[in-house]
């Protein structure tokens, strides 16, 4: 009864992160902290990005970027986003499973894939790479991601 009562919860839970409820997406962005405004393609590609997040991420990952404790993993402050950005670029791509470690905290859950163009992965990165103390500094392109999802 308990593993059926678990097996429903996580099966609710997936099927939460694939949510396609629209938000209001008339936020400011004063949590960036690098200047995208001087990068008219990187503020555009934020704009966008911002967007996708908000209809396919926010759900598990929180409008904060912290995440569900000990379910869901932080996108805010990440070290695991910050020093792989390729497992980063997959995971959105092609979703994943299993254990990884963020921040020293284990977490193993299952991120379906979201169907997202690679433009689409790119401009998402570009919003989380740029929020919630987080400062990548680069902007990543379609091109980028297909080079990574090739690998």
């Amino acid at each position: 009864m308990i593993k059926s009562l678990n097996l429903i919860l996580i099966f609710i839970i997936i099927v939460s992160c694939n949510s396609a409820h629209k938000h209001n997406n008339n936020h400011d962005y004063s949590m960036i902290k690098n200047d995208s405004t001087t990068n008219p393609k990187l503020k555009e590609s934020i704009n966008r990005g911002k967007l996708v997040y908000e209809d396919m991420c926010l759900t598990c990952h929180m409008e904060d970027g912290k995440g569900a404790a000990n379910i869901f993993p932080p996108l805010a402050n990440s070290d695991y986003l910050k020093n792989d950005q390729d497992a980063s670029i997959r995971a959105i791509k092609n979703g994943m499973s299993g254990e990884i470690i963020v921040n020293g905290i284990t977490y193993n859950s299952v991120m379906n894939p979201m169907g997202l163009s690679n433009e689409e992965v790119a401009d998402v990165m570009n919003y989380i790479n740029n929020s919630w103390e987080n400062t990548y500094g680069k902007t990543l392109t379609a091109e980028e991601v297909t080079k990574v999802i090739k690998k």
